[in-house]
């Protein structure tokens, strides 16, 4: 379980295909911290820690986690949101996020707005995930508050804080997004599908 609360940045160093699955080394300041078997966040999808050496550890993407994420664009050089694990007793600052991506989305508007930035994002409806005005999303592992809530598209505003320290400052119009819909909503949309 994560917060959506991003800890650190880190940089895809190499990514190595074997079979279906892709083993991604990620260089990271908080590689010494972590153990083989840790899950981390990267971009909203959580993955398990399977060697640590140096400044760089590695984990691997099976191939669900790669059909239903943006994992399978990614390159060496890229900057991806990391989150260890919540402990418990810890204050939950974002909302519960379970590192299990739905599906994922594309940035269709950037904004600025005085000091702040407006990010419009659309996804495929078709799926029976939905938005609540003012509920929790999680974009590219960031928990955020839904503003401006349709059937397929929503926005969310982002403080200058999170725009220096995650890779929404790397977003452009057609950047494809990992989406985490809230728990919530997810059993509000299971239960209106059902009674469609």
């Amino acid at each position: 379980m994560f917060t959506g609360i991003i800890e650190t940045l880190g940089r895809i160093h190499e990514i190595q295909k074997d079979q279906n699955n892709l083993h991604i080394t990620v260089d990271s300041s908080i590689t010494n911290e972590l153990k083989i078997d840790q899950s981390v966040s990267h971009n909203g999808i959580c993955l398990t820690v399977v060697a640590v050496k140096d400044s760089f550890y590695t984990v691997t993407a099976i191939d669900e986690t790669i059909l239903k994420t943006n994992i399978g664009d990614w390159k060496t050089g890229d900057i991806v949101n990391l989150e260890r694990g919540m402990k418990l007793g810890d204050r939950l600052d974002g909302h519960i996020v379970q590192g299990h991506v739905d599906q994922t989305g594309t940035c269709t508007k950037i904004e600025e707005a005085n000091g702040s930035w407006n990010y419009t994002f659309e996804y495929d409806k078709n799926l029976n995930n939905i938005t609540i005005e003012k509920g929790s999303i999680t974009v590219n592992g960031v928990s955020l508050t839904v503003v401006n809530s349709k059937e397929n598209e929503f926005s969310v505003s982002i403080i200058p804080y999170t725009y220096e320290h995650t890779n929404f400052k790397d977003f452009k119009v057609g950047t494809k997004i990992n989406l985490e819909f809230d728990v919530v909503g997810k059993y509000i949309s299971r239960l209106y599908s059902i009674n469609k």
